[in-house]
This record gives structure tokens, sequence and C-alpha cells, in this order.
């Protein structure tokens, strides 16, 4: 692709790093952004620097947040005694919007997949295992995709905290095998946390 300006191939360049953003699209949305008024691309620029200097991560959750603790664990309203474990900040909005679940959550920051270089060690593992052993958590709910990996993680951490007093439950299959939460229907998803089976049932189908 040849390009007149040295300028808008960088702008290009940039643009066509993001997920799913090819070259051509790249330059659609940045001669998209030349025609409008030089103030949007300011307010656009500004947006996504404030949010990356800015933004911070839950200290009890991981979750992405604009303070300390989120306001999900710091709603004094949600049931502190269910921890519903999700891979990323993906599945937490997924699950919100449903409007069922009104525990806490607890985001691993993916799962565990030897072929991608991804061990325990490298997921937000260990602290999910230091809530269970404070003795507040009553049930956890594993809602990670259902793949080999999602299946591997749940088990790992299931392996965990199976010496613990605590209750441990899985989101029922109405969300298909190989399916990445995010995608799932409002309906569906909020059946599926609902409708959760205990997670030693879960090993023997």
């Amino acid at each position: 692709m040849e390009f007149s300006s040295k300028l808008l191939q960088d702008a290009v360049n940039e643009m066509s790093q993001l997920p799913g953003i090819g070259k051509r699209t790249a330059l659609r949305l940045v001669l998209h952004l030349l025609r409008q008024p030089k103030e949007q691309t300011d307010y656009l620029s500004k947006a996504l620097s404030n949010m990356r200097k800015g933004i911070k991560f839950c200290k009890s959750c991981h979750n992405i947040s604009d303070v300390d603790v989120c306001e999900i664990c710091s709603n004094k309203l949600r049931n502190d005694k269910l921890i519903c474990v999700v891979e990323d900040i993906r599945d937490v909005m997924a699950i919100e919007s449903t409007g069922t679940f009104r525990g806490l959550y607890h985001v691993l920051g993916g799962k565990i997949s030897p072929m991608d270089g991804v061990g325990p060690q490298d997921l937000h593992i260990d602290s999910l295992v230091e809530k269970v052993k404070d003795g507040n958590i009553q049930e956890l709910i594993f809602a990670l995709s259902s793949t080999m990996e999602g299946d591997t993680t749940n088990f790992y951490i299931y392996r965990q905290i199976q010496d613990f007093n605590i209750k441990t439950s899985t989101i029922s299959r109405g969300i298909s095998v190989g399916d990445e939460l995010e995608y799932a229907d409002e309906v569906t998803l909020g059946r599926s946390i609902i409708n959760r089976i205990p997670f030693e049932a879960s090993l023997k189908s």
C-alpha cells in the first residue's frame, strides 16, 4: 500500500495494530478522522491517553477501575460471600449486562494454557486462594469459557481449594462447549448463572 504522507502511513500502521483491524480498515478510520474537526481527534487522543495513564486494577478482584477498589467490590448491596471467577474484564461486563448476578467477581487475567506459555503463576489464582482461606466466601462460581484451557483452569483452582469448607459450582452448559463467555447472549448467560451446577458434577460429565 503506497502512502503519499509519512504521517498518514505512521497513523495507519499504529491503527492496524488493534485487534481485527487490517491495513485497509485502518486507512479508512484514519481518513475518517482527517475529515472530522481537529477537536474531535484531540478529544479521542486525550481520552485514550487519560485512560492509559489513569486506569487502575481493583486491588480486590483485579477488574478495571478508576479507583483502588472497584464500584462492584465496594457496593455494600452485593453479596461478598459469593464470588464468580472469570477470565477477564469482558466477562464481567457480559455477566453484569444480564442483571442476574449480585455477588462479586475475581478476574484471573486469562486461563492456563501451556501451549501459549501461560501457567498458574501468570494468573491471579494465588489471591483467589487467599480469599478462600480467609473463610468469608461461601461459594465460588466457575464462569470460564467451556474450552480445554478453561476446564483445566477450573480444575486447577478446584484442587487448590478442595480442602476448605466452600461450595463450588459452574455455569450450566447453556453456553456451548468451546464458546467464549463474552459472545453469549444475555438471556442464555443469565440462565447459565442462575441454573449453575455443582462443580463436582461437571467432572463426571
